[in-house]
């Protein structure tokens, strides 16, 4: 349940304007998010935001939520939402690079942050307010409302990784981008599977090890397959809308339910990041009572990452026009990285734990800014 001294008066205030539109008593709706239902981005993403969703509306809303891969697949994600197959699903843009360039080139960026609070917000600020985004958004069919930024992705390996001699040859699997790169600069091999893959891969040996966050160590039992992990470091990832919304879906709920909606998400993004990262943390705990190895990497392999971020800043411009068809690439680039910036500053003096105080910050920076009678409307 949400804070009731945070939102009883906006539940009130919102049911009150929404009493004028009886034709929507309830409003039933398919909510997708391909990751299990004890993942965060799943478990805090989707099913309790859904009880947020119904709490703030007073039922109004109900979204009916789907976990894993019943309904739809990872790759399949920006597709049935585009076609209305779920109204609202989780879109990892990495997976559709060719109808997503502008969001992927963004993430080019992930190798060099490590702070999944501050990406979380950032990725929202900039998918909902810069033009180039919103452009290729729109043009897939898709509202962004929301944003998911993982923890930074470790090493999880059936042997030990720890020395730029250990990982040559290892064939890693990775989610595209920087990381691939960086996995061939050190001699390893980068396999381009989803993450529901990484444990049979793990297990049968066609993969040596898998990036992920650490909440995979238990959430998906890599642990009983990957007994050694490292803490190296290799990026985060926050392309593509956590909630992403059929644009026609969108267009006929009314302007009462948008804003409920945007109300929702902005407590459901902040309650998911914190949770997340707590659980994160957790496991890396939970798999070493388990009898997993937790190391540090070597101070020359974590000199490679460090280094490998350097290049990577060097290059983004002509890899955001020359990859992905950026028109502008400092423009693109200097953006997200000016309104990360904005968010290291915003978040220096808010408790990171305080899921109301992280609420109101999103409502008053993000989504106080934009118009539910307009916004996401062509």
């Amino acid at each position: 349940m949400i804070n009731k001294k945070t939102f009883l008066t906006l539940a009130t205030a919102l049911l009150a304007a929404g009493s004028a539109f009886s034709a929507h008593a309830e409003t039933n709706f398919v909510a997708n998010s391909f990751y299990d239902g004890e993942h965060p981005l799943s478990k805090f993403g989707y099913i309790e935001w859904a009880d947020t969703v119904r709490e703030l509306s007073g039922g109004d809303l109900n979204p009916e939520v789907y976990t894993g891969s019943v309904l739809l697949a990872p790759r399949a994600s920006l597709q049935g939402a585009r076609d209305n197959i779920a109204n609202v699903a989780n879109i990892a843009a990495v997976y559709t690079p060719s109808e997503l360039p502008v969001a992927n080139a963004i993430q080019e960026l992930g190798f060099n942050y490590s702070d999944p609070l501050v990406a979380i917000f950032a990725a929202a600020d900039f998918s909902m307010h810069n033009e180039e985004q919103l452009q290729e958004w729109a043009d897939n069919g898709i509202v962004y409302l929301g944003a998911y930024a993982t923890p930074p992705y470790i090493l999880f390996c059936s042997k030990p990784v720890r020395t730029l001699e250990d990982i040559k040859g290892k064939r890693i699997r990775t989610a595209g981008s920087n990381v691939s790169k960086w996995v061939e600069e050190v001699g390893a091999i980068p396999v381009n599977v989803p993450s529901s893959e990484m444990y049979t891969g793990l297990e049968r040996g066609t993969l040596d090890c898998a990036t992920n966050a650490a909440n995979d160590l238990i959430d998906r039992s890599l642990w009983e397959v990957a007994p050694y992990t490292t803490e190296l470091p290799t990026g985060m990832y926050w392309t593509g809308p956590e909630w992403g919304f059929n644009a026609g879906f969108w267009a006929d709920i009314t302007t009462t339910q948008r804003q409920q909606l945007m109300d929702a998400t902005a407590h459901g993004m902040s309650s998911m990041a914190v949770k997340y990262i707590a659980r994160s943390e957790e496991a890396l705990v939970q798999a070493k009572e388990k009898g997993n190895e937790i190391s540090q990497p070597s101070a020359e392999l974590m000199a490679s990452v460090e280094a490998f971020r350097e290049k990577v800043l060097g290059d983004i411009y002509t890899v955001a026009e020359e990859k992905y068809g950026v028109s502008d690439g400092p423009a693109l680039i200097d953006d997200f990285r000016f309104t990360y910036a904005k968010w290291e500053g915003l978040l220096s003096g808010v408790d990171r734990s305080d899921i109301d105080a992280l609420t109101e910050l999103a409502r008053k920076e993000i989504y106080g800014t934009l118009d539910p009678a307009t916004y996401g409307i062509n």
